[in-house]
């Protein structure tokens, strides 16, 4: 056994944050996972938070896992295609152009308009 019961550890390194996955061994020889979160707060102080899960929970504490990394991965891909939906209505909508025109100016039409202004469609203004 290697220090106080530990039988394998990893790390993954995150920004300001460390996770360690330790599995070890309690004097009674019961397996245990601990999983620890270690964040720098500031300089050399660090905010350390452990959970403990036993062998015999592991397989329920794993599919709640599953379930709420399904569910993330399910929400994402429904944001995603929801963003671009949102992006391909907003490219499909028709914009107008309002622009004003010059008192008693002549206009394409051969009329003479007031300074109002003006709704002309974009798919007026393209031809």
């Amino acid at each position: 056994m290697g220090v106080r019961g530990e039988l394998f550890t990893t790390q993954v390194n995150l920004d300001n944050r460390n996770y360690f996955f330790n599995v070890k061994e309690n004097r009674a020889g019961d397996v245990f996972l601990q999983v620890v979160e270690s964040k720098n707060k500031s300089g050399e102080n660090f905010d350390r938070h452990a959970i403990v899960i036993f062998a015999e929970d592991m397989q329920k504490f794993f599919q709640g896992l599953e379930s709420s990394l399904a569910f993330i991965e399910k929400d994402r891909k429904e944001r995603k295609k929801a963003e671009a939906e949102k992006k391909a209505k907003k490219e499909t909508t028709k914009k107008r152009i309002y622009r004003k025109k010059d008192d008693n100016k002549s206009t394409s039409d051969g009329l003479k308009r007031s300074g109002r202004v003006h709704i002309v469609s974009k798919r007026t203004t393209e031809e």
